[in-house]
């Protein structure tokens, strides 16, 4: 036989030229993953989206129209965007658990105020003005405080009035709410002379219960490849939902691996406590400093996200620290974690942020939760995100190579004597081919030790299916550097 063409006939007799196109061997460079984002949240009955299904959204505004504005969605999508607007991101649907409970925190006024000027109240780090004039009485001042939060309609909280209480109550119902911030002067702004406000927390009235359930959207979701995901959710039961389906598209026979972010506050203990009770090479933790961190959990996960898909597409292998968010405000430098703190969250699993040079919110370490083996024993395998989108990109264009050079191919053993051009390909040539693939891996700056690679390197055809091509692929993944030392050894004198 001679050469194996894909779809020119063999057997014409009639005068003919005939040429056909085969692409197989003109990607020689790896080929390009195109990074999807996937924020998962809940909608308001005002978004035109149907809960439990997946949907694109291009912009802010029209992930409003989808998911209703002011909704947890809405409110993740500006961290998106403020971020990333080059990757393509797609909104995981979710309604409000009906047995849930909106959380709700208050205002009290007192007054009268004896000087006019500005009330700068902060809502999840939003500037929302009060004017005051002389003179007004504290229900006056409190039913205006209602009134400039109501027009805020891009919160995701309403305000109410009774005298000189204002009720805040988050927009969902579920646990999502009993961390969002209210408070006043958070840039050193005072009160007009004579007003005073107590706020109680969102939450601490109220407090917010019951997240939505995410089985019917994980199954929905089918293997829709998304690279990198978002979510609000840290209870253990959403955790538990979104770690198992990553591990299984983590594995070879779905191949559509991906890691999910989420951000959590509170006291050092609370969060080591729950990054410990989790251990997911998929599952990422940010820690926020403070109790009440001033930018909202959802939003600031979902701005980390929008930066990780970001840069890990330009360069997977790449560390994080230093750049620097755009949307998420710093807390006081009171409530900051020391480095010695923030060395145990990294510990115990929870990646760190920290403040840069002019207040900048700055990713330091973006690790995973996963700290030991199915045995119990400390391990570092899954330690940074990095190595997850490494592993994800090197199996993507492996498994490219092969399904693009050789889609219909015969396999042949070693030494087997076949005509030049047939679509035949042997251990020998594969080893080649994952030899190619790690040198463009080793260009990329991904891999490293070629001559490790090639040592250990093995390629044989399956002991019990003769139609079977295994590899044993050894790779040594890029560091980064994370830490300098240096022993400054000096001297006294001459």
């Amino acid at each position: 036989m001679g050469i194996s063409f894909q779809s020119l006939p063999t057997t014409l007799r009639t005068p003919f030229v005939g040429v056909e196109f085969n692409s197989s061997q003109a990607q020689q460079s790896p080929s390009l993953l195109q990074y999807q984002g996937l924020l998962i949240g809940q909608k308001l009955s005002t978004g035109s989206a149907t809960a439990d299904q997946v949907v694109q959204a291009i912009s802010v505004d029209d992930a409003i129209g989808k998911t209703g504005r002011g909704s947890i969605l809405h409110r993740m999508s500006i961290g998106w965007f403020a971020k990333n607007k080059s990757t393509p991101v797609f909104l995981g649907v979710l309604s409000d658990n009906g047995a849930g409970v909106a959380a709700t925190g208050t205002i009290v006024v007192a007054g009268p105020a004896t000087a006019g000027g500005t009330i700068a109240l902060y809502l999840g780090g939003v500037l929302v003005s009060v004017g005051v004039s002389l003179n007004d009485a504290s229900t006056a001042i409190a039913t205006n405080i209602g009134a400039a939060i109501n027009a805020a309609t891009d919160l995701p909280v309403t305000a109410s009035v009774a005298s000189s209480t204002v009720t805040i109550t988050f927009r969902h119902k579920g646990l999502v709410g009993n961390t969002y911030d209210v408070r006043a002067g958070y840039n050193g702004e005072l009160l007009p002379a004579g007003v005073t406000l107590t706020i109680t927390a969102v939450g601490s009235v109220v407090a917010g219960t019951t997240n939505p359930t995410l089985t019917n959207l994980i199954a929905g979701m089918g293997d829709l490849w998304f690279q990198v995901w978002s979510h609000p959710y840290t209870d253990a039961t959403s955790l538990a939902a979104i770690e198992a389906d990553l591990l299984d598209r983590f594995g070879p026979l779905r191949s559509t691996d991906g890691i999910a972010i989420t951000s959590a506050s509170g006291s050092f203990s609370t969060l080591t406590t729950l990054s410990l009770a989790r251990n997911s090479a998929q599952s990422i933790i940010i820690a926020q400093p403070g109790a009440s961190p001033v930018t909202p959990p959802m939003e600031f996960a979902s701005e980390v996200a929008a930066l990780v898909a970001k840069e890990g597409q330009q360069d997977p292998a790449r560390p994080f620290q230093t750049l620097q968010l755009t949307n998420a405000r710093p807390t006081a430098l009171t409530d900051q974690w020391s480095q010695q703190e923030r060395d145990l969250f990294l510990h115990d699993g929870l990646a760190t942020t920290k403040l840069g040079p002019g207040g900048a919110v700055q990713l330091e370490r973006v690790i995973t939760t996963y700290r030991t083996s199915p045995a119990g024993s400390p391990d570092t395998s899954y330690l940074d995100a990095t190595t997850l989108l490494t592993l994800q990109y090197g199996r993507f264009t492996f498994k490219q190579i092969f399904a693009d050079k050789y889609p219909r191919h015969k396999l042949a053993a070693d030494g087997t004597i076949f005509g030049s051009g047939q679509a035949v390909i042997t251990p020998a040539i594969g080893k080649a081919e994952a030899v190619h693939w790690f040198n463009g891996m080793v260009t990329l700056g991904l891999f490293q030790n070629p001559d490790a690679f090639k040592a250990n390197l093995v390629v044989q055809i399956n002991d019990s299916d003769p139609n079977r091509l295994d590899f044993l692929l050894p790779p040594n993944l890029m560091s980064q550097l994370i830490v300098v030392g240096a022993e400054m050894q000096f001297r006294l004198g001459a």
